[in-house]
């Protein structure tokens, strides 16, 4: 062996020693650094906002110095929490659910919790299976457009602390938003433009919020004198609004408000494929307003949902339930989870 090979040898198996050796700092080494307790620590790592905002900067500040990390494995053992929470989501591949993660994720950390992810493909069978895979190792659940039944939820809910989004079900907390507003406005939109025929593209047959669109857009629609059909149920994707085209034309309407943005622009393409005007010869209005729904040409008229905030309050909510806390007064309502209608160049005068 030569000197350098033995001198690279020795440094190697010093810093290996170093690595061994060097023990990870503990809520006492952070305790010592910030000249506080190791009680206040806990708290402040645990459940920030407890207590001071100049005292939890100071322990995050030594936390930060030490390098800390939290193992939620090893805060369960003494707790019996992970500090994680359960986020089961119904399409991945769906921008409208970017939004809420953003949400959650945001007051997830600000509560000093992990977010876990799974997704259901829109169906109800695996949304139970990942539920089950999930529910053990989280303190609460969270369902977004949840396929399940609503005694599968309300069972769910004996189990882990749960707050479904889009969807109301006796007993369970739930962040719903205000359909209403959006949906006044865009049929009043309608309305001034000339449209008295309009469909619903309406999504899937088990979707409680497609029912509560349509269960809106109906009574409303009527109220202003306008005829209204629902056309589905059909798959909340772009080929779901791709395959609508044709009954959409037989309809004869000249406006469509469709169940979310991803079916619109789908319906939007397929219009123009067969050489339809869009907002020429059909009118179309989408839902929630995602990301890109302002990149088709025309960019979509739609109706916003305040997809973050939903999220957010989801969060904040299951922390609730979780720490055995009922919501302080007008709490889940301010700000309001009110729609909105979004104009863009979808829709235009009636040419019928």
């Amino acid at each position: 062996m030569t000197g350098l090979d033995s001198s690279a040898n020795a440094q190697g198996g010093s810093l290996a020693r170093a690595r061994v050796s060097r023990p990870a700092p503990t809520i006492y080494d952070i305790a010592e650094l910030a000249g506080v307790n190791p009680s206040t620590v806990s708290r402040a790592l645990s459940k920030p906002g407890r207590i001071s905002a100049k005292t939890e900067k100071l322990i995050q500040d030594a936390a930060k110095t030490l390098n800390y990390r939290v193992n939620p494995m090893a805060r369960a053992l003494p707790t019996g929490k992970t500090n994680t929470l359960g986020l089961i989501i119904a399409d991945i591949t769906n921008p409208m659910f970017f939004e809420v993660v953003r949400g959650a994720e945001r007051a997830a950390a600000l509560g000093g919790y992990t977010l876990i992810l799974a997704e259901s493909q829109e169906s109800g069978e695996r949304e139970a299976e990942a539920a089950e895979r999930v529910a053990p190792s989280v303190d609460g659940l969270i369902l977004v457009t949840t396929r399940l039944a609503d005694e599968q939820i309300r069972e769910l809910s004996e189990l882990r602390p749960l707050v479904v989004i889009n969807r109301r079900v006796d007993g369970v907390d739930a962040i719903v938003p205000e359909l209403e507003p959006g949906i006044e406005q865009a049929l009043d939109h309608l309305a001034e433009l000339g449209h008295r025929s309009i469909a619903f593209l309406s999504g899937p047959g088990n979707s409680w919020m497609s029912a509560a669109r349509w269960g809106e857009l109906l009574g409303r629609a009527v109220e202003r004198g306008m005829t209204i059909v629902e056309i589905g149920p059909g798959i909340p994707t772009l080929d779901g609004g791709r395959e609508a085209i044709s009954r959409v034309v037989a309809s004869g309407v000249t406006a469509v408000v469709a169940y979310n943005d991803l079916m619109a622009i789908g319906l939007l393409r397929a219009a123009q494929e067969k050489g339809l005007s869009v907002p020429g010869r059909l009118s179309i209005v989408g839902f929630d307003d995602i990301f890109g729904s302002d990149f088709t040409s025309p960019p979509l008229t739609t109706i916003r949902t305040p997809l973050g905030l939903v999220g957010e309050l989801a969060v904040r909510r299951a922390l609730d339930l979780i720490d055995d806390e009922a919501p302080l007064a007008g709490r889940l309502s301010t700000p309001p989870l009110a729609t909105e209608l979004v104009v863009r160049g979808s829709t235009g005068p009636s040419t019928a």
